[in-house]
């Protein structure tokens, strides 16, 4: 009677195991991912143009971008989904309503005196599926001193990340700014090359924040290779496969070498996702044939990689070390997800004989299912 108890208490542990990991992934995996506004600036002829390509339904409803991940999370949720919902000229008719308030919280300065920057243009795509995130495109002009040799952009706290890039000009200026953070002083007539070292560190936080917190299909790809095993020795062995691969195309990709259209990248990494963890729950030894497949994956991953890299612009001058330090900044991401499983579970129970029924299994077919349904979403949806 005991025994059957037991077996019981295990498989209504898996099954809670299994359901809230479910609860948790599936909410994300349909959720609206905050994404950083990319700006791009420039100052010529006595004019300053700032154009940015925006989510505007998450500055109309408030949210605070700094913390948000997506908008689903956010008390706001309801006000962005209703946004989301309007049509283009119902959503212009709201933002050129609340321009000034926007306005008033950031801004742009030309040596040390700020502009007065207004609304010149507005392009604001049809509903199309309102589950993704809508994309406009807001741009701005002020006037500016034809003499002026400098500029700083004050991006305000709550607005999230900002990819600023100058425009018009060789050497020019790309950096990530956080909210409440200001771009440094910018020279308007481009300024000498950047050193290595400073491009290469400003990207690593660059590469990190694409696996933490943002890279929901990276971490769950990287869960699979650490549910496979207690062991270090397959665990080295899958990880070094997936870098390497990764690593190759993110390069290529970045180039324009090799260019494969997200429609055919995003569900074969959500299938990824899916094989690594299915042969968790049917295999228990690496099979020679596991890292070339995570290789060929990696190959896959790392073109992802350089889609997001790409909306970064690189600096023309040092694209080497900023695709270096973004490089790193992944790898830090991965390690980390890696060394927070480990403390979670590894380290308490991962030399426990029930280790693999009770954990790396349930968790298995759990990220196994989230892949299922992305790569469902991704193919017909």
């Amino acid at each position: 009677m005991i025994s059957t108890f037991s077996k019981l208490k295990v498989m209504l542990m898996q099954l809670l195991a299994v359901s809230s990991i479910m609860a948790f992934t599936m909410s994300s995996a349909i959720a609206h991912e905050v994404s950083p506004t990319v700006a791009d600036l420039s100052v010529e002829e006595g004019k300053a143009s700032l154009s940015m390509r925006i989510t505007l339904e998450s500055f109309l409803a408030g949210i605070d971008l700094d913390s948000a991940e997506d908008t689903n999370e956010a008390p706001q949720a309801a006000d962005y989904d209703a946004l989301r919902a309007l049509t283009s000229a119902e959503l212009e008719t709201r933002m050129r309503e609340f321009a000034p308030q926007m306005l008033s919280k950031f801004q742009l300065r030309i040596d040390g005196a700020p502009v007065a920057l207004a609304i010149s243009g507005l392009d604001i795509p049809e509903v199309g599926d309102p589950e993704l995130p809508r994309l406009s495109q807001l741009s701005f002009e002020g006037t500016a001193p034809k003499d002026a040799s400098q500029m700083q952009l004050e991006w305000p706290k709550g607005y999230g990340a900002l990819i600023l890039r100058q425009m018009g000009i060789e050497n020019g200026y790309t950096g990530y700014i956080d909210g409440g953070q200001s771009s440094p002083e910018i020279s308007i007539f481009g300024g000498e090359e950047r050193g290595f070292g400073s491009v290469f560190i400003e990207y690593i936080p660059v590469g990190f924040d694409h696996i933490l917190p943002k890279g929901l299909d990276h971490i769950l790809f990287v869960l699979g290779l650490f549910f496979f095993s207690t062991a270090l020795r397959p665990l080295l062995v899958q990880v070094t496969s997936f870098t390497l691969a990764h690593t190759v195309t993110l390069a290529l990709g970045a180039l324009g070498i090799v260019t494969i259209p997200g429609s055919i990248v995003e569900p074969i990494i959500a299938a990824s996702i899916v094989y690594v963890a299915v042969e968790n729950i049917f295999t228990r030894k690496m099979n020679p044939w596991r890292p070339a497949i995570i290789f060929v994956f990696g190959l896959l991953h790392g073109l992802g990689f350089a889609s997001v890299l790409g909306e970064f612009g690189l600096p023309a001058g040092q694209f080497v070390a900023a695709l270096i330090g973004f490089n790193v900044g992944v790898e830090f991401g991965q390690l980390t997800v890696i060394a927070l499983a480990f403390l979670a579970v590894g380290f308490w129970f991962g030399g426990k004989e029930w280790y693999r029924a009770r954990i790396a299994i349930p968790a298995s077919i759990a990220i196994a299912l989230v892949g299922a349904y992305w790569f469902v979403e991704r193919v017909f949806l």
